[in-house]
């Protein structure tokens, strides 16, 4: 009996003394080693660092500045030997005003239109001066129901139009009852821009008065039809459109203007400069 009774407390202290000495080794070494899961994690931060610290340093991405919206707007389109395959490549928002008495007037119009191109009515008026505005021109002799009839009828001429600017017309819109018949036979959301080819001009004034959509150029791009003279006029055009948030310029489609236009609208576009449709500028 005594000696099963030894046999039991022996193996029962085994496991004890296993026990006593687990314990006593924790205790030298400084407690219970760190689960592996906590290492890996230090380590993979310890990594993560070097690439945390090199975003930082990269210099971040800025939005381009918006600086301005231009509205250009090229005339007298409607003629033979134009190069509008040039003109419609240099942006989508380009405008074009087509004289409702040129010889190419309805294919242009249309050509430009399934392109999606805004169009505008360049209705001829009467200048100071010797220089003809073509006919069918809107002249300060003719009475209210002769300016409403040829006004009417130069804007059947070009179809898909969605404004008119004046052809000429220096001495035609000065003249308030002359402009108050143009203006009359607008049709409803109609837009006019004034050409502004004489300080003189109450074309805009007279607009805003009606209640109709109007805005006054600012640049003539090619009066001088040098490239020089283009390139100067575009960046007047381009601080004006800075200054003021918004500016319009009016070229032709001349050989030079065609070239100033297609090397400076993409440079414009990469410093922040939009170009935008003639509906847009206007109020």
């Amino acid at each position: 009996m005594k000696d099963s009774f030894r046999t039991v407390a022996y193996l029962l202290a085994i496991p004890l003394a296993g026990l006593a000495v687990f314990f006593l080794w924790n205790w030298v070494n400084g407690g219970a080693p760190k689960p592996v899961a906590t290492k890996t994690k230090t380590v993979a931060a310890a990594k993560s660092q070097p690439e945390e610290q090199h975003a930082d340093a990269l210099p971040r991405v800025q939005r381009r500045q918006h600086r301005g919206d231009i509205v250009l707007i090229i005339d007298d389109v409607g003629f033979d030997g134009q190069p509008l395959d040039r003109l419609t490549s240099i942006d989508p928002n380009l405008n074009f005003s087509v004289l409702p008495n040129g010889n190419r007037t309805a294919s242009s119009a249309e050509l430009l239109h399934a392109r999606g191109f805004e169009l505008l009515c360049h209705l001829p008026m009467e200048p100071r001066g010797d220089e003809s505005p073509g006919r069918n021109a809107i002249l300060t002799a003719m009475s209210d129901d002769e300016i409403v009839r040829t006004t009417r009828e130069n804007l059947n001429a070009v179809p898909f139009a969605r404004g008119m600017n004046n052809h000429m017309g220096s001495r035609a819109t000065a003249d308030r009852r002359v402009m108050t018949s143009v203006l009359h036979t607008l049709p409803k959301n109609m837009y006019f821009i004034d050409s502004r080819t004489t300080g003189d001009s109450i074309a805009g004034r007279v607009a805003r008065e009606m209640s109709i959509p109007t805005a006054t150029r600012n640049v003539f791009l090619d009066d001088i039809a040098s490239e020089r003279a283009v390139r100067h006029q575009l960046a007047e055009l381009a601080s004006a459109a800075e200054t003021r948030g918004v500016a319009i310029g009016i070229g032709h489609p001349y050989a030079v203007t065609v070239k100033v236009l297609t090397e400076e609208v993409p440079r414009l576009r990469a410093q922040g400069f939009r170009f935008v449709r003639a509906s847009d500028a206007v109020h």
